[in-house]
């Protein structure tokens, strides 16, 4: 076994006992994700977490995703939040001050109720990444973070991952995480989840407003 690879079994060995005992509840929900029951309401809601969580510090967005998911009709349909768009972006800009974003939200429900669910659904199935790409707002690392919320095994190429797969000598964060997934066992997004919040936690020097997930 090469060295770079034993130092990553090592590191993720520190990390995982890390992640596992301070953040079960993370570790558990993600976990739990599965791409072959998620609803529509899942969907709704991942994807207007992933949508606010762009270029936002993930605990920023906590703080205020109770209200805004009041706000859209606590995800309850996208045929719904499309009928009552303009009230839910109105009171969402109260608590979240991008347009931009808020705006993205209504077009993602605008879009699953053109397409209907149930087809969208069938896609993701077959190619999940190219169809999320085709949403409002979703782009090349962030249709990443969408599926995995939705269970789909892969990570997000983030910048704590990309970090860590150059310094073990891999090509990128997919290849570090199924290389982790493959040595303990935990789904490549249960990988994704206990390196990030590790990272996170340790090494971020991030300030407030940067995109750390």
């Amino acid at each position: 076994m090469s060295l770079p690879r034993i130092d990553c079994i090592k590191f993720y060995t520190e990390a995982r006992q890390f992640v596992f005992e301070e953040f079960p509840d993370d570790c558990r929900w993600q976990a739990s994700r599965n791409p072959e029951t998620f609803t529509e309401s899942d969907l709704l809601r991942e994807a207007a977490w992933v949508i606010l969580c762009s270029g936002f510090r993930e605990s920023v967005v906590r703080r205020v995703f109770g209200y805004i998911s009041l706000c859209f009709c606590d995800w309850e349909s996208a045929r719904e939040i499309v009928r009552c768009s303009e009230s839910c972006r109105v009171t969402a800009l109260v608590v979240f001050g991008s347009d931009k974003k808020i705006q993205a939200i209504v077009d993602v429900a605008d879009h699953v109720n053109q397409l209907g669910f149930e087809q969208l659904r069938r896609l993701l199935s077959l190619d999940p990444i190219p169809v999320l790409r085709k949403l409002p707002f979703i782009g090349p690392v962030t249709s990443f973070h969408l599926a995995k919320n939705l269970g789909f095994e892969t990570a997000k190429p983030d910048r704590h991952l990309a970090r860590l797969a150059s310094h073990f000598g891999f090509s990128d964060a997919h290849a570090l995480c199924g290389l982790l997934s493959q040595e303990f066992g935990d789904p490549v997004r249960v990988v994704d989840v206990v390196l990030w919040r590790y990272a996170e936690q340790r090494f971020s020097t991030a300030q407030p407003g940067v995109n750390i997930r």
